[in-house]
């Protein structure tokens, strides 16, 4: 065990070296019994990451409240295929992601932000209406903001309330709560996670968000050794929180713009859940990597070398921001004619700018929501490279059209 221990220390480091993750924490279970909860690297106040630094595990979190939606359908409270909110929609639909409602339909990140569950039931009234559940899976938070309404409902407690008293306090997770709304009610001992752009990991406060039901857990890894030893009695099922990959394992993962988390239940029997306090930006999509690569240290096996394309990604961005501003200066000192009519194709950076949300959201995120201020914070070197690329080419195009 020692061995493994030691090569599971040198996996995390290298990937938390490769990826420019400041700080790591990970939980690691076998059946119901606790093998390993350990801190590495650092918070945004200095202080060593440890097994009790509270860390924000984003939509892993959806895992909590399918557990209590079912403890509520157990306890006869709640029909799961009963539609709710006069709607034909179901709660065992609104868990599996098949409910209708997705990202397209509801943008949950570029409307206004409701600030409890009951507010975001009546924010998604119309698109409740016009749902048609077909079967299709289409991921989006808004099913799981329903769904904390419905365990407010059937309950009588503020979903945070139920969770801790319900799921949190059984399972001895006395460090976690369940908030609604980010920043507004982080835990005041909650350090700032991570950005990054062009190499350097700057503490940034995750921006305004409501996160009830969906991604507003914030643990420690010692709770989520707790949590994840729980599962071979609470038995996890796909769909309710849990999703199955490629290898038939059930694991879910979970962003922030500042943290990323992930859980993974391999067929061996262990229990991995891993936080960082550095958020999903281009080249950092999670912690899947990782999961995995302890995952297959556990089972005996060697796994692959940590990769990662987030500082190459942004200094080719890098670099090309300043060959866009080196050839518009150049541009600008030496005008020539050319036909009017082509100076309009110096419009397109900007237009690439403008739709970047709906295009990123599409490429990425199977039609996901982002906005621009959420979208600064996923990849800034992004947004100032068409940003200063539009202004020297709107620069030039009106040089020229004047000349």
């Amino acid at each position: 065990m020692n061995l493994v221990v030691g090569a599971l220390a040198l996996f995390v480091s290298s990937f938390m070296a490769d990826a420019s993750h400041p700080g790591v924490a990970i939980a690691i279970t076998k059946g119901d019994e606790v093998v390993a909860v350990r801190g590495f690297g650092h918070d945004s106040s200095g202080a060593p990451v440890t097994g009790h630094t509270k860390m924000a595990i984003a939509s892993v979190s959806k895992s909590f409240t399918a557990l209590a939606v079912r403890q509520l359908a157990d306890a006869g409270r709640i029909d799961l295929d009963r539609p709710v909110f006069d709607s034909r929609v179901t709660p065992r639909q609104l868990l599996a992601h098949t409910s209708g409602l997705s990202d397209r339909t509801l943008p949950e990140k570029s409307l206004a932000q409701p600030s409890s569950p009951a507010e975001a039931v009546d924010r998604a009234r119309e698109a409740l209406r016009d749902a048609r559940p077909d079967g299709r899976f289409r991921y989006t938070n808004t099913n799981y903001h329903l769904a904390a309404r419905l365990v407010e409902l059937a309950s009588g407690q503020e979903f945070g309330s139920y969770l801790r008293d319900h799921v949190f306090a059984p399972l001895g997770m006395t460090e976690t709560v369940a908030i609604a709304v980010t920043p507004r009610d982080l835990p005041p001992d909650f350090r700032k996670g991570y950005g990054y752009a062009y190499g350097v990991s700057v503490p940034l406060t995750e921006p305004d968000r409501f996160v009830a039901g969906s991604d507003g857990v914030v643990t420690t890894a010692a709770d989520m050794a707790r949590w994840l030893a729980a599962q071979p009695r609470l038995a996890p099922r796909d769909g309710m929180g849990w999703q199955a990959d490629p290898q038939g394992r059930l694991r879910h993962s979970g962003i922030w713009f500042t943290a990323t988390a992930g859980q993974l239940l391999t067929k061996s029997g262990y229990g991995i859940a891993v936080m960082s306090n550095s958020g999903v930006t281009l080249g950092n999509e999670g912690t899947y990597e990782l999961e995995n690569g302890i995952a297959e240290i556990l089972d005996g096996g060697t796994p692959a070398e940590p990769s990662s394309y987030r500082l190459l990604l942004d200094l080719v961005l890098g670099a090309v921001t300043l060959l866009s501003i080196g050839l518009g200066v150049r541009a600008l000192r030496r005008p020539r004619r050319f036909a009017k009519p082509w100076q309009a194709l110096r419009f397109v950076p900007l237009g690439l700018l403008l739709a970047l949300p709906v295009l990123l959201g599409l490429l990425y995120g199977g039609g996901r929501d982002i906005t621009f201020f959420q979208l600064a914070h996923y990849s800034l070197p992004l947004v100032v490279w068409l940003g200063v690329s539009s202004v020297m080419n709107i620069s030039v195009a009106v040089v020229r059209w004047r000349s």
